[in-house]
């Protein structure tokens, strides 16, 4: 598209938005305020795209086809029983079909990785309708509606946000994707080097997928990481629900898909400095999070815990004397639906993570996730079975996340034993941490996200480092080796997982805390009072779940 023709588009786009229209106020208009920022937001978007069109066209580097991406060096150690490269050169003078037949069996082997890849995403992005019926379910009705909005605009606004700067944060210096063979434009990252050691603070390549990062590797690892960015930009919408102003919370889904999920996704999954605590200081293999304990759920909980505590507590959840009251969800059904919808999209987030359908470990990876989720459901019930006389299904329900989250990050490196215990340890760590964020913080967690994701996050990346039983993950973050746990001889890699729960409880919660309070001076964070009673369908959100409820006014 030429750039006239946009230019003649948003000038019709003037045209039709009229003066009355930015200056009208009441039911029908949100003032010229929120009018003009909605069309500054979109100027600026289309700037934005304006500026990188001219790099858009295939660069020389790349292969946006994908037509040359996996040759004979990906058939290389990919089993046992593989050629070796002097095979394959000695064959080369002599045997040339056979070393072309190798270049079709490397394609064809990176062609299986890729669609793996392609398909555990598409996986992953099915968890949003997951997040959407569970954290709708667990809020009241007069909300179900705004608290829908929210998960469905994440998904667009976090994504959008990652495609401008947040994959380049994160990958941009990745070094491309050996298992994908490819993606090698990707290296670029900004570094520090203190005592004669380098760290790498974020990644430079990859803004807007333009240029050498035109390919179709890369546009690959995209789709895969931002759908788990996606996850974590959802998981603070369930702890901040029915009263947070939906113009905030599009403010926050740009910020934290644009900078502060990418900076800690880089720092351990985009060659950053905690990745390199193995081969800088010998501590394991450095911090690892397989899937996403960390990077993903953790992230997410503890940006709900400061995003929870700036905003403040529902009118009528604690009383005078700091007793907290039960708001129960209005339709547990739809919750527990959604509830397994993101056990079903886990087999993509876990198993997902090896980025390829060549790796058999997929096998004991699925079966750990869906163990640890079982324990974890089975565990939580008990609890309360045996605290409150009676099993408590909507708690069973988080025991099920709880189980997942913890074995997102140990899911590769551990056997079943240890799965199991993950999950049970998860589904108990669940029901206390609600009871304590409640009664003794009085924090207003509605579907209890910090417990679930951050506080079972901490205990997955931890428990890596406790259980990891030497079978797999040698060579991880350049370091030689399997993998192994404390309880399997290396206390280091513990010590580099704990370096990982600091790092993300500091970094995230003090950047989020700092962002709610600046966004709040800017516009207000919080419903107001009479909206938060009557309920944020009718004022924040233009449809109502339920308008067969609502009691409108009618003249005769």
């Amino acid at each position: 598209m030429k750039i006239t023709g946009i230019a003649n588009r948003l000038k019709e786009g003037f045209q039709m938005y009229s003066l009355t229209t930015l200056f009208r106020r009441g039911p029908g208009g949100s003032g010229v305020l929120a009018s003009l920022g909605c069309l500054t937001a979109s100027l600026l978007l289309a700037a934005m795209l304006l500026t990188a069109m001219p790099a858009t066209p295939a660069h020389a580097d790349s292969d946006p086809s994908g037509a040359s991406i996996g040759t004979a060096a990906d058939v290389v150690g990919a089993t046992a029983n593989a050629p070796t490269k002097d095979d394959l050169d000695k064959l080369a003078p002599t045997e040339p079909l056979a070393s072309k037949l190798a270049d079709v069996v490397g394609h064809n082997r990176i062609s299986i990785n890729m669609v793996w890849t392609l398909v555990c995403g598409f996986l992953v992005m099915f968890m949003q309708a997951g997040f959407a019926l569970a954290e709708t379910g667990f809020t009241r009705a007069k909300n179900a509606g705004h608290t829908m909005a929210m998960n469905m605009m994440i998904y667009g606004i976090g994504m959008l946000g990652y495609w401008i700067c947040g994959f380049a944060l994160q990958m941009g210096g990745v070094g491309g994707v050996a298992a994908l063979g490819g993606g090698g434009a990707l290296d670029s990252e900004f570094t520090v080097t203190l005592l004669g050691k380098t760290f790498g603070l974020f990644g430079t390549k990859g803004f807007f997928l333009s240029g050498t990062t035109y390919d179709a590797v890369i546009f690959s690892i995209f789709l895969f990481q931002m759908v788990f960015m996606d996850t974590t930009a959802t998981i603070p919408t369930g702890s901040m629900a029915e009263r947070w102003t939906f113009k905030s919370f599009v403010v926050y889904g740009f910020f934290i898909s644009m900078f502060v999920y990418p900076l800690y996704a880089n720092w351990v999954w985009g060659g950053g400095w905690l990745s390199a605590l193995g081969s800088n200081f010998g501590l394991g293999h450095g911090t690892l999070d397989f899937a996403g304990s960390s990077v993903v759920h953790m992230t997410g909980g503890v940006a709900a815990a400061a995003g929870a505590i700036v905003l403040g507590p529902r009118i009528g959840k604690f009383n005078e004397d700091g007793t907290p009251n039960a708001m129960p969800g209005h339709h547990v059904p739809m919750a527990i639906a959604g509830c397994f919808i993101l056990a079903f999209g886990w087999f993509g987030f876990n198993a997902g993570s090896t980025l390829a359908g060549s790796d058999l470990r997929i096998g004991v990876i699925a079966t750990n996730t869906m163990l640890a989720s079982a324990a974890g459901a089975m565990s939580s019930m008990c609890y309360m079975w045996a605290r409150y006389g009676k099993p408590d299904i909507s708690m069973a329900a988080n025991g099920l996340l709880a189980g997942l989250v913890a074995i997102t990050a140990p899911c590769a490196f551990v056997n079943s034993v240890s799965a199991v215990i993950i999950g049970l340890i998860a589904g108990i760590l669940l029901c206390v941490s609600v009871l304590f964020v409640e009664q003794k913080l009085k924090i207003d967690d509605p579907v209890g996200a910090i417990s679930v994701h951050g506080v079972n996050g901490a205990w997955g990346l931890i428990s890596l480092g406790l259980f990891a039983d030497g079978t797999y993950g040698d060579g991880a973050n350049g370091v030689a080796g399997a993998v192994k746990g404390l309880f399997y001889g290396d206390a280091s890699q513990l010590m580099a997982q704990i370096a990982g729960v600091v790092t993300n409880t500091v970094f995230v919660f003090v950047v989020m805390f700092v962002f709610f309070i600046i966004l709040d001076k800017i516009t207000p964070l919080r419903v107001k009072r009479e909206h938060e009673l009557e309920g944020l369908d009718q004022h924040e959100v233009a449809v109502m779940a339920y308008p067969e409820f609502t009691l409108t006014k009618t003249h005769r």
